[in-house]
């Protein structure tokens, strides 16, 4: 009877090891595929990108057809509307996160909140891009940048509710009662504790919102359009306005080598920006970690 329990328990543990070979191996298979064709794919936006790299990218709108140009107004494009949208979606979504956390965890409107914060993580881009058009440019008559910048914030605010939330949640709740023990209100415990001790990780959820919303392009395509110009005035928000994800959009179709180098070119900035900003997020959150 021992020996039969021995060769069975014998069996059950080589049957175990070699399914836990087997998953493993599965496991790094996949990996190694991921990892292929993202080397292919980087290796072939460094080669075209990096070719195409001039300062004249940076100096010079975009061009008509057939003609040399740059990007400078793509670029102003995306960076003035991400910082319209983080500027006004970042303390929507810290605000809300702090309330799901330390007010109302487990409410009807929490559960409604965490409800529609998913919808809004999970919804495709086109979808916000579609909403903003109806709500936004077709009352005004005309596609703007202010309707880019608010597509975006759109995107923004789901993003960082959820890590907001998820960083607060962290924090022991010792540090809470301690602070209230003292006295301390529950406004005050949440700015200088609370707050404070998530503060690596809510900046990390700021950092992936403008990560996320640095490559979207089709919101913008519903929103902003593009525009072949640049104006520091303040009216350029209240015209059509070029991103960088619209003209790669445009140009990587285009049937001119000028254009298609240019949309090469702004696909490894996005690139490089989003990989700076993700090493950036991971940076802190290690140093939270430790």
């Amino acid at each position: 009877m021992a020996v039969a329990t021995s060769r069975s328990g014998r069996t059950l543990y080589f049957r175990r090891r070699l399914a836990n070979m087997i998953f493993i191996g599965l496991s790094m298979g996949a990996a190694l595929f991921g990892l292929v064709w993202l080397t292919f794919i980087l290796g072939e936006l460094l080669k075209e990108g990096i070719s195409a790299l001039s300062p004249t990218l940076f100096t010079e709108m975009t061009p008509p057809p057939g003609s040399k140009g740059g990007l400078a107004n793509a670029i102003g494009g995306s960076i003035l509307m991400s910082t319209i949208a983080v500027a006004a979606g970042t303390p929507i979504g810290v605000f809300a996160g702090t309330y799901l956390a330390e007010y109302d965890r487990h409410g009807k409107i929490a559960f409604v909140v965490r409800f529609v914060n998913d919808i809004l993580l999970s919804a495709p881009s086109i979808i916000i891009g579609l909403f903003i058009y109806e709500i936004l440019v077709v009352p005004m008559g005309q596609f703007s940048g202010w309707a880019g910048a608010a597509a975006l914030t759109v995107i923004v605010i789901p993003v960082v509710v959820r890590t907001t939330e998820n960083m607060l949640l962290l924090v022991p709740n010792g540090l809470r009662e301690a602070a209230a023990a003292l006295g301390a209100p529950q406004n005050y415990v949440i700015k200088a504790v609370t707050w404070k001790a998530a503060r690596a990780g809510i900046i990390t959820g700021i950092l992936l919102a403008v990560a996320r919303i640095s490559g979207e392009t089709a919101p913008l395509l519903f929103t902003a359009l593009g525009n072949s110009g640049w104006s520091w005035s303040a009216k350029a928000m209240n015209e059509p306005m070029a991103s960088l994800p619209g003209v790669i959009f445009s140009f990587a179709n285009s049937a001119y080598d000028d254009q298609r180098a240019l949309a090469w070119a702004g696909a490894l900035l996005i690139t490089a920006t989003v990989l700076a900003l993700s090493i950036i997020a991971r940076l802190l959150e290690n140093q939270k970690r430790t």
